[in-house]
């Protein structure tokens, strides 16, 4: 892997950003690239290695990589643009995939690589393996703080608002596939459960939110005929609430796996 391009500058981009800065990544940064250009470039100067801001189509060409950290809205047309150049993409917002289920075909169809990080869930290989065999069920349940859920469309378009929370509520139970789309900046460990499992109508998720938790926690059940698998996650959020570190921390050693010619688990 020669350089990758950034696409986002939000929590996550930043982070990746850091680490290519402190010299944590065995790849060049061709560029970033933002919709909030003013921002973008006043983060880029405070970084001691020059990286240029370009726009995406000078970005996806100098890249051999591109890392999508904008948000579901840009995915899909971020793919296929990717992918006509014959370049590799890394998904952040897993969720889009499952509404766009079109860009794993490209992906397969052209050759190029589509990485999906595990992001802020552990036990995606476990469930991998599971899937070989048969599965009983997939269950996910979240809590987060009720300030990382406020905003959320589900709530907004049922008129739910988390202000002054007292006690812990259950705010959404139903498939993966619906979590994102109703939770597209707080549930995209879902959609990777989802597609590193039994798929997203069969994988179920339970939201909660708990006033005063200062993590962002997940719960994942598995049962089939391998035994039981259960995984817990008490993850810290970064400056943004509906970001854990360690989907941070997964994206940059993501990248890092790429350049690396030994892998590790399933």
């Amino acid at each position: 892997m020669g350089s990758i391009g950034v696409v986002g500058c939000g929590a996550i981009g930043k982070a990746l950003l850091k680490a290519f800065d402190a010299g944590k990544l065995a790849v060049s940064v061709a560029g970033v690239t933002s919709r909030t250009e003013a921002s973008a470039r006043a983060f880029l100067s405070t970084l001691g290695k020059s990286v240029p801001y370009l726009d995406r189509a000078s970005l996806i060409a100098r890249s051999d990589l591109v890392v999508e950290a904008a948000g579901q809205g840009v995915v899909a047309e971020l793919a296929r643009e990717v992918f006509a150049a014959r370049k590799e993409l890394m998904v952040i917002s897993v969720g889009a995939l499952l509404d766009h289920p079109e860009i794993i075909g490209q992906a397969r169809e052209t050759g190029c690589k589509l990485y999906v990080p595990s992001g802020a869930i552990a036990g995606l290989d476990g469930i991998k393996s599971a899937c070989v065999g048969q599965i009983t069920h997939v269950t996910i349940t979240t809590r987060k703080p009720p300030e990382g859920l406020e905003g959320a469309p589900y709530l907004v378009d049922r008129g739910i608002s988390l202000k002054g929370l007292s006690e812990e509520r259950e705010v959404f139970s139903g498939s993966a596939r619906e979590a994102c789309r109703g939770f597209p900046a707080n549930v995209n460990v879902s959609a990777a459960v989802s597609l590193a499992g039994i798929g997203p109508d069969r994988t179920r998720i339970r939201i909660l939110a708990v006033p005063g938790l200062k993590r962002n926690c997940h719960d994942v059940e598995v049962e089939g005929e391998f035994g039981r698998l259960l995984v817990h996650v008490e993850n810290v959020p970064s400056e943004n609430p509906r970001t854990g570190r360690l989907t941070a921390l997964s994206i940059i050693r993501s990248v890092q796996d790429t350049a690396d010619s030994v892998r590790i688990g399933t």
